[in-house]
């Protein structure tokens, strides 16, 4: 058992020297002349050299950066004890939901601190399994990742991806999966694509060769690809393009019988146009079933000719529609499962059965309908959960499914689709007491009165007032939806008595498209509203106080944290804003970023590029008494570029007038999140807890 052996003795002396003195040795960042002109505006963007990733001054000064963070997290005397915990707590069997395909099924998992998850094909969901595939022997340290997979229906090729320091781009590679031998065939510069089979082959997007840095420049002219297995990359076909516009994406995938190809295009992050080719008949064209941006359409499966589609089309929380391909438009859609007033996450065909997931006060329900739409029985899943997986197909009569929660990791469970009754395959082992916490679901008003729900997490019988460290993640943006999920990081938290609360904001996807549209473009400030309102709930109702929160989140919730510090630097003792898009003007020049304006906006439009300067972090940063700053980022990020958090940083230790640290902690080798190996996040969160720990003047 782990025992709390830090005394609150060796925290106070720390205490003095650290934030009294303030002498962080910052280094001086060189400032330029760069002013631009915003529709009559001007404005300054000195440190517009650290754009280039690439440069020589730029490595420089992200080590001097780096050296200052880590000399600062090194004199904090219980950093080693947090990073021994989080190890340790880390240290469990992990494995994905099992999927068949051919005559075997096929998972992934890690038995504890691996750096990659390895898949393994199984003979049965019994069989422990052998290794078919294993990312950590294709490097030294652990940077090259999955990204992507499929195997043929056959069962007989696995094509995989694989991505490099946490890159977007992908290269794809094909192994026999008998022999388990690589074979010759390798695709590159692939980037936001599926890999889909039909065949000896596969649908797969890429972009050209980059002519400029491949982390920074922008990625344009998308187009869909068909590859031969046997054939070099030059002889691929290509399937479709679009040469007027250069921001559309095409993500293309293969019905289960073969016969249809499904393309779906779009140009931003929410809407799609939808097109459907008959496979069976080479020299037919892509037939058109939506031919705008206005909703989301995904198509479940489909049973001959007759397609199953989940849509918010004149639906913002989603309905299922089928027809025919012969009469795709909307004009001849059926409605077979109407909206209602929960959000229709996702839907499968199961056993000749419709199985839905819903989104009920942003928490799973599994639901069964006939393939009519009838209701037919509701799957009972465990308490407050999200369902993460489901997989199963419409001949199968069974399903398997992974649920997760705030205080337990993934579970898998086996679905008898005769009976409907799930059956625990797969509980991991966890150095974590998850019986002794608990989650209770809150609903707070925003500034403008809309009820916002929010998760309190902690240990049960914790005696909750004002001195009570709290630690608040959020995101809304981009129709994603934050549901229970289990970050193994917040259990050290958790243990050492803090309570963990996530806010359902607007701009999420919670509560539909309405709930998302709420929180874009120039109603963006609603987001950031919704959460310091969810700060002012927590203190007025004495779960903790303003110098004992710690706020946090990641990518778009890097923006959100930014926004919450530049506004209200009194809401926090803690920010932390991790790959944050922070520069509002600029985001769209750099890689996919373009395809954000759609959430955003862009600064090339007269009103919403007031909407944004009034917002963006970067530019409001001034000379006032800033919290305790830990801005987080990875030099190869080419999701949302360094650049974003390094201008940040450097405007920040140029302005803030507090005692507190404005630091920045920059992951060599590293990219936007996905993919990072074990030991590399270990060695993040245990930077992040520590600067946490020590500023909320907590101890273990």
């Amino acid at each position: 058992m782990y025992k709390k052996v830090i005394s609150i003795l060796l925290l106070s002396p720390l205490l003095s020297p650290l934030n009294a003195q303030n002498k962080y040795n910052y280094p001086v960042t060189e400032k330029g002349l760069q002013e631009d002109t915003y529709f009559g505006v001007k404005v300054p963007d000195p440190y517009r050299w650290l754009e280039d990733e690439r440069s020589e001054k730029t490595g420089e000064w992200v080590k001097r950066e780096n050296d200052v963070t880590q000399d600062y997290l090194k004199k904090i005397p219980y950093k080693e004890k947090i990073k021994t915990r989080l190890t340790e707590i880390w240290n469990f069997n992990k494995q994905s939901a099992p999927f068949k395909k051919g005559n075997a099924f096929f998972c992934h998992k890690n038995n504890g601190l691996q750096n990659q998850n390895v898949l393994y094909i199984k003979k049965n969901l019994e069989d422990p399994g052998e290794i078919l595939l294993d990312p950590n022997t294709l490097s030294k340290d652990g940077t090259v990742s999955l990204s992507g997979m499929a195997i043929s229906k056959n069962g007989k090729t696995l094509a995989y991806g694989i991505s490099k320091a946490g890159s977007d781009w992908v290269e794809i590679h094909f192994k026999d999966i008998a022999s388990k031998k690589e074979l010759p065939d390798v695709i590159k510069w692939v980037k936001f694509s599926d890999i889909s089979w039909k065949g000896n082959g596969i649908y797969y997007s890429r972009y050209s060769e980059p002519t400029g840095s491949a982390l920074s420049q922008k990625n344009q002219f998308h187009k869909l690809y068909y590859h031969q297995l046997g054939n070099k990359q030059e002889q691929d076909l290509l399937i479709y393009e679009d040469k007027n516009n250069p921001d559309y994406n095409f993500g293309a995938k293969v019905t289960d019988d073969e016969n249809y190809l499904v393309l779906s295009v779009t140009q931003s992050t929410s809407g799609n146009k939808l097109l459907l080719k008959d496979l069976v008949n080479p020299g037919t064209k892509f037939v058109t079933v939506i031919n705008n941006f206005d909703s989301e359409n995904h198509v479940i499966d489909n049973v001959g000719k007759i397609f199953y589609l989940r849509t918010n089309c004149k639906a913002p929380k989603y309905k299922v529609v089928s027809f025919s391909i012969d009469t795709p438009l909307e004009d001849n859609w059926k409605t077979i499962i109407s909206e209602s007033q929960n959000l229709l996450e996702g839907a499968r065909l199961c056993n000749k059965k419709i199985v839905v997931n819903y989104l009920e006060k942003s928490c799973s329900k599994l639901s069964c309908y006939s393939i009519e739409g009838k209701p037919e029985t509701e799957i009972r899943l465990p308490g407050i959960c999200k369902l993460t997986a489901f997989n199963t197909d419409r001949t199968y009569n069974f399903a398997t499914y992974t649920i997760v929660q705030y205080t337990a990791p993934e579970q898998n469970y086996y679905l008898n689709a005769e009976t409907w009754e799930s059956k625990l395959i797969f509980k991991p082992e966890i150095k974590f007491q998850s019986d002794n916490y608990v989650t209770e679901q809150v609903f707070f008003p925003s500034k403008d009165g809309t009820k916002v729900s929010m998760f309190i997490t902690h240990k049960k019988g914790l005696e909750i007032n004002q001195k009570t460290p709290c630690f608040v993640f959020g995101y809304g943006g981009f129709n994603i939806s934050l549901s229970p999920e289990f970050r193994i990081d917040r259990a050290i938290f958790m243990e050492a008595g803090g309570i963990y609360c996530v806010p359902n904001l607007r701009g999420g996807g919670e509560y539909g498209e309405d709930w998302h549209k709420a929180g874009t473009k120039c109603q963006k400030q609603n987001v950031f509203d919704d959460f310091i309102s969810a700060c002012d709930y927590l203190v007025a109702n004495k779960y903790t106080s303003y110098n004992k929160i710690a706020i946090h989140g990641r990518s778009n919730g890097g923006l959100l944290i930014g926004a919450v510090l530049t506004q209200r630097p009194d809401i926090c003792k803690v920010a932390l804003p991790t790959v944050g898009v922070l520069d509002m003007l600029r985001f769209h020049l750099f890689t996919i970023g373009r395809a954000w304006t759609v959430d955003y906006g862009s600064s090339e439009n007269k009103n919403e590029f007031a909407c944004l300067y009034k917002y963006s972090p970067l530019h409001n940063v001034k000379a006032v008494n800033y919290p305790a700053t830990l801005v987080l980022t990875g030099d190869h990020d080419d999701r949302v570029v360094p650049a974003h958090s390094f201008k940040f940083a450097a405007t920040l230790q140029e302005k803030n007038t507090s005692e507190n640290p404005m630091l920045i902690r920059i992951d060599v080798n590293a990219g936007h999140g996905a993919g990072k190996p074990t030991s590399k996040q270990i060695d993040e969160f245990s930077d992040m807890w520590s600067f946490v720990f020590y500023n909320l003047e907590m101890y273990l």
